[in-house]
């Protein structure tokens, strides 16, 4: 548990990819088995146990500090799990600390009452380190800036072996991976044949990387982007599952779109919600499914999923990715087209004969952009250039920095997210967080700034001096009754600070009114 609770606290503390890739590997060359593989599996968003209510860690630090201290601590630190963690007093005799192992399968088997007497003593046997990642654990909490693609791809590379085939037999394995530590040690490769895969999606270049002149329209089809996120649907033996482009398993989420989900096979598509009307419902919305365990029979109801397929990858058994697209388009079309498929229609496609029509449909269009796709293209994983993405120039907006939340386990760092917001009248309406992406000297110059105009505390939330407009890039903005400004902002980003500009010159409300 101390070698688990010593990389989490690292990842979440360290920048960047290729350093988390080193951390993860690291991990895997010390731990044992099979304490690297639930390690893993944690990291990866597969392991599944009963979840620990907050109010039951709340419950034990309070028989053993003061109310009003743990109240005090609570409220300046902002974290339960952390809290817990720096108050828990030490033993006189500290017992044996907890294997990652011990806490798994305990989680896993044990009746909730005796799992809190573990507690106690996994508790005692920790540092401060170990009890906040323990209880993070159990909680549902750890949040490490490490998504499981990466996860998968710091065991590829760990295990020098393709990331490509690491992806397509991760999913037919269950944690913790005996299979593919054996793998990993010069073992056979595991057998994925008539099972659930994940194959590397086909990524579209940016149409801004490349040169136009060289580009004949005529060789391309061309679709809207959807209006949620890039799925894959995968049924093979009985099984069903739904991932991200990002690798997550995300198929709980939508169990409306499974049952619809009558085929063998491959198919690659754009997932959203469809309102009552059969318009795309806001992104926010599709969030809340993302992140549910369970959905409820209201939610499958007033917003039911619905998935915008626009290419194949298997038809049972055969692989259709080496046809070309024109073959695998004809086969999607025969294929929906031979019964009513209610979750599922086709990307239709547009017709473009020109750059001028192209440039006119994407900056008018209600989407993210056009996708082009070379007819006589392969699908190969990752960008290849056979296809290209016009995406729709981003909009903007100038905001004001209203808080800023400190680095999880303190330390003098940029923020890890800060709430802008935009005039209402002679007021200041949040829209929302972001994530800060500065450079070293503009990361350095921010955190200067909020130490030099900080306001009061919430928790690890501090407010800030309303005077520092930020320009924000956005994809897109909705109606939106959970924000105070009745609006959110879709992948919002800070492309600049504007540190001399005034307050004064901020946006209004009306502005994104207008825009929406």
């Amino acid at each position: 548990m101390k070698a688990f609770a010593a990389l989490v606290d690292r990842l979440s503390t360290t920048p960047g990819r290729e350093a988390k890739l080193i951390l993860i590997g690291a991990y895997l060359d010390r731990a044992p088995d099979p304490d690297r593989g639930w390690g893993l599996a944690v990291l990866a968003g597969d392991l599944d146990i009963p979840r620990l209510k907050a109010a039951a860690a709340k419950a034990l630090i309070l028989d053993r500090v003061d109310r009003e201290l743990f109240a005090l601590s609570h409220a300046y630190v902002g974290d339960l799990a952390e809290t817990v963690a720096l108050l828990w007093p030490k033993p006189p005799v500290l017992p044996k600390p907890p294997t990652l192992s011990d806490v798994v399968e305990a989680a896993r088997l044990l009746p909730r009452e005796e799992l809190m007497d573990r507690l106690t003593g996994w508790l005692d046997g920790l540092d401060a380190t170990g009890r906040w990642a323990l209880l993070k654990l159990l909680t549902g909490g750890i949040r490490v800036g490490a998504s499981a693609r990466l996860a998968r791809a710091a065991f590829a590379r760990w295990a020098a072996l393709e990331g490509a085939a690491v992806e397509a037999v991760w999913f037919s394995r269950k944690p913790p991976y005996p299979a593919l530590f054996t793998w990993a040690s010069g073992g056979e490769a595991p057998d994925v044949e008539n099972q659930i895969a994940l194959r590397p999606f086909m990524l579209a270049s940016p149409l801004e990387d490349l040169e136009r002149a060289r580009l004949d329209l005529a060789e391309y089809a061309v679709d809207w982007t959807g209006d949620g996120i890039r799925a894959q649907l995968v049924s093979s033996g009985g099984d069903t599952r739904i991932f991200s482009r990002e690798g997550e398993d995300i198929t709980r989420g939508f169990p409306d779109l499974v049952a619809a989900l009558d085929f063998e096979g491959t198919l690659d598509g754009d997932l959203r919600l469809l309102t009552p009307e059969g318009t795309p419902a806001p992104f926010a919305a599709l969030e809340k499914r993302l992140t549910r365990e369970t959905v409820s029979k209201a939610m499958l109801a007033t917003l039911p999923a619905h998935a915008r397929l626009h290419d194949v990858l298997f038809d049972g058994g055969e692989d259709l990715r080496p046809l070309p697209f024109r073959v695998r388009r004809a086969r999607l079309e025969a294929w929906h087209g031979a019964s009513p498929r209610p979750h599922l229609d086709l990307s239709p496609l547009v017709g473009v004969a020109d750059w001028e029509t192209l440039d006119r449909l994407r900056a008018e269009g209600g989407t993210d952009g056009l996708r082009l796709k070379r007819w006589e293209s392969p699908y190969v994983g990752g960008p290849t250039g056979d296809w290209i993405l016009a995406k729709r120039p981003p909009l903007s907006i100038n905001c004001l920095l209203m808080y800023a939340q400190r680095p999880a386990r303190g330390g003098a760092r940029p923020p890890t997210e800060v709430t802008v917001g935009v005039w209402k009248g002679a007021d200041l309406v949040p829209l929302g967080k972001t994530i800060p992406d500065l450079t070293e000297d503009e990361g350095k110059r921010l955190t200067q700034w909020i130490l030099d105009h900080g306001r009061e505390r919430f928790g690890p939330v501090r407010a800030v001096d309303p005077e520092l407009v930020m320009e924000i890039t956005f994809e897109s903005v909705q109606a939106s009754p959970r924000h105070r400004a009745g609006l959110s902002l879709r992948l919002p980003r800070i492309r600049q600070i504007h540190w001399d500009m005034p307050a004064k010159n901020a946006d209004r409300l009306e502005t994104l009114i207008g825009l929406m």
